[in-house]
């Protein structure tokens, strides 16, 4: 049996005597009706309770009913609106679907005319309320500190969605620069420990003789240098998530005391005896296989099974589909309103530069290249002699390689053997290398055009318009 609540539709109709006619028309029909009189009434009813469906009756005797058309549209609120219109006032009607209402009903109508009419309204703002479901969920360019669009991406942000309100520790993995402490941010930001501290720690970056205080804090006198005592990140993260990047670069000593503090929640600072305890969320991060770890003895196994509950992998921003350009256009405008420059743009060429390089350093490495671009140069395109090293060799690797071509096939002689017909071997019409190189890049491309024509350097409608050509002259 269907438990969801019944549409609620709101009827406006200031005739009594109508209004009670269309109600005993909607009296079997499931859904919850209220009828109101009057326009102010309308906008009271819609303030406390957004309708699925409104039946307006554009003539009130306080407002005209095209303003809580108009008011529902500015407000971009998940509601179809019907409007009833006399006879004779088809133009208004009209007027009202171009201002946004879904159908209208000219008096006097039926009530299977009325049925079909609010059905199909009902219907059709159920499947607009799934495809914003649906663009929340899969179609994100970005979420919490992520730039990206990509299937990859997708799959992280409902990973994310699904760990955040868990206490269990989640183990990020990805190559540097993927944005693991920012991944952990956003698990962080969408849990219910969102309003307590999020304390980081990057455990390769922290001596291995200071790191068990950075962790459990000391008291005064524990060490060398500790001249007061100290809270630990331990300490300051109560209530709220205490995540560890590069958790694989911890000493094995100290792995042991972090395993007993997440087994009890306690512990010891550094120099005392007494023992604390404290509720705290983990989160760790690696970019080394954790478990390839474990094997190799640098990793206690038991405490990569206490961590390693909700992996989380990043995947590297060569995987990451069309997000590179996506990723390189936030930052050219964020850089370029920072340093007051004029850039809004990639040339087509400098965009399939980005698109073939393979980032070793991800997403980091980008914002680098980016902010060097808007730095060290102006104006409103970015062209490809402003990209830096080693982007700046791709262009000439290519030019290179072309060459080398060329030599190799002119040692062999290849382009002065006859082919028979009066055209030396190895030359071939232009047309057709033109074709044969626009459909190479396709099949590179896997069927995106697109990003084939940004390879190409030329633009997609000639694509497009090139290949109904070859058609027309196949079947002709």
């Amino acid at each position: 049996m269907d438990s969801s609540p019944q549409p609620y539709v709101l009827l406006v109709e200031d005739t009594p005597s109508i209004a009670r006619v269309y109600l005993e028309y909607l009296k079997k029909e499931p859904v919850e009706v209220e009828h109101v009189e009057l326009g102010k009434d309308a906008f009271k009813a819609i303030e406390k309770r957004t309708p699925n469906a409104i039946l307006l009756d554009l003539v009130l005797p306080d407002i005209d009913g095209m303003e809580i058309l108009k008011d529902v549209v500015a407000k971009g609120l998940p509601t179809e609106v019907v409007v009833i219109t006399a006879h004779g006032s088809v133009n208004v009607a009209v007027d009202s679907m171009r201002g946004g209402a879904f159908d209208f009903l000219v008096k006097p109508f039926n009530a299977d005319r009325l049925l079909v009419t609010l059905r199909n309204a009902l219907e059709h703002q159920r499947l607009t309320r799934m495809l914003e479901t649906y663009k929340e969920d899969f179609g994100r360019d970005e979420y919490l500190g992520f730039i990206g669009a990509s299937l990859p991406m997708q799959g992280v942000y409902r990973m994310i969605q699904s760990a955040a309100p868990s206490k269990a520790t989640v183990f990020i993995t990805g190559e540097s620069g993927t944005g693991k402490e920012v991944c952990a941010e956003a698990i962080h930001k969408q849990s219910p420990r969102r309003d307590k501290p999020f304390m980081a720690l990057n455990c390769a970056a922290i001596p291995k003789d200071l790191m068990e205080s950075e962790i459990f804090g000391h008291v005064k006198g524990a060490f060398t240098g500790a001249v007061a005592d100290r809270k630990g990140a331990a300490a300051e993260s109560n209530g709220g998530t205490l995540f560890l990047d590069e958790i694989c670069e911890m000493g094995m000593g100290l792995q042991s005391k972090l395993l007993r503090f997440i087994q009890t929640g306690t512990f010891q600072q550094v120099g005392s005896t007494a023992t604390e305890k404290v509720d705290v969320r983990f989160i760790c991060a690696s970019n080394k296989d954790p478990l390839q770890e474990v094997e190799e003895g640098r990793f206690r196994e038991d405490l990569y099974y206490r961590l390693h509950v909700i992996p989380v992998p990043l995947p590297p921003l060569r995987e990451r589909d069309d997000d590179v350009l996506l990723i390189a256009r936030k930052f050219l405008h964020d850089f370029a309103r920072e340093e007051s420059k004029q850039f809004n743009a990639f040339s087509p060429a400098t965009e399939a530069v980005l698109e073939r390089y393979d980032w070793p350093g991800n997403v980091r490495q980008l914002q680098n290249v980016v902010r060097n671009i808007v730095v060290l140069h102006d104006g409103e395109t970015v062209e490809t002699e402003m990209l830096p090293p080693p982007l700046d060799s791709i262009e000439a690797d290519k030019a290179r390689a072309r060459t080398t071509e060329m030599a190799a096939a002119a040692e062999n002689g290849e382009a002065g053997i006859d082919a028979g017909d009066g055209t030396p071997e190895g030359i071939r019409p232009l047309l057709e290398v033109e074709r044969q190189t626009i459909e190479r890049a396709i099949e590179v491309c896997k069927g995106n055009i697109p990003k084939a024509a940004a390879h190409l350097g030329i633009s997609a409608s000639t694509i497009y318009r090139k290949r109904m050509a070859w058609q027309g002259e196949a079947t002709s």
